[in-house]
């Protein structure tokens, strides 16, 4: 069992980062930050997304000073041009067309904030993933799925989508949306979680 030090926020309602923080069995609450996503002009890919998970984590932490709150943000990068999440099945085949054959980029930053600690600590973690040729039947028949809508890139490698993908290079949980390694790495060393068994000096508080 994994124990926290406190509150433990999440400031994202991301599914793929509610469920692999549920996967390590931490206890935690569920703060949308709400933040503005709009890329800064000139502002680099791993810049983006770390300016991005702090200001998350940072709204949520003035809101409730004394817990630990995380915030993150993931990006898909191919060729130079960022792909958000579509909003139509024209921008999703669009996607998918460019993501089609090619290898492309996915950045995930994070931060971690306990505003009455003085605490913020923050990371980005970078994976490559290859995508096989998309036959046209295929892709018509994903985009009429739910799945590409509400993912950045268009597509879940969790999900159905996985079946395009020959290859990853880095994390596979940074391409779902948190790279679980770096961030149990973090929160073990700033104090904010704990294994149970370990006597690490931290008292669960549920």
């Amino acid at each position: 069992m994994v124990t926290t030090a406190g509150r433990f926020i999440l400031a994202s309602a991301s599914p793929r980062r509610i469920e692999l923080l549920t996967l390590l069995g931490l206890r935690f609450e569920i703060i949308p930050s709400n933040v503005d996503e709009k890329f800064m002009k000139g502002e680099a890919p791993r810049d983006h997304v770390l300016r991005l998970s702090e200001e998350k984590a940072k709204k949520v932490a003035a809101i409730h000073p004394e817990a630990w709150v995380m915030g993150a943000d993931t990006i898909v990068i191919i060729n130079g041009d960022i792909l958000g999440k579509p909003r139509t099945p024209e921008e999703a085949r669009e996607m998918l067309a460019k993501l089609s054959g090619q290898v492309h980029t996915v950045f995930t930053g994070f931060a971690v904030a306990r505003k009455n600690a003085d605490i913020l600590i923050r990371d980005a973690v970078l994976s490559s993933v290859r995508f096989r040729e998309i036959p046209e039947d295929e892709m018509a028949w994903y985009i009429r799925s739910r799945e590409p809508y509400d993912k950045a890139g268009g597509y879940a490698v969790q999900g159905m989508g996985a079946f395009f993908i020959k290859e990853i290079h880095g994390s596979y949980t940074n391409v779902m949306g948190l790279p679980l390694c770096e961030v149990v790495d973090v929160l073990k060393r700033i104090g904010a979680i704990g294994f149970a068994g370990v006597s690490n000096g931290i008292k669960s508080e549920v």
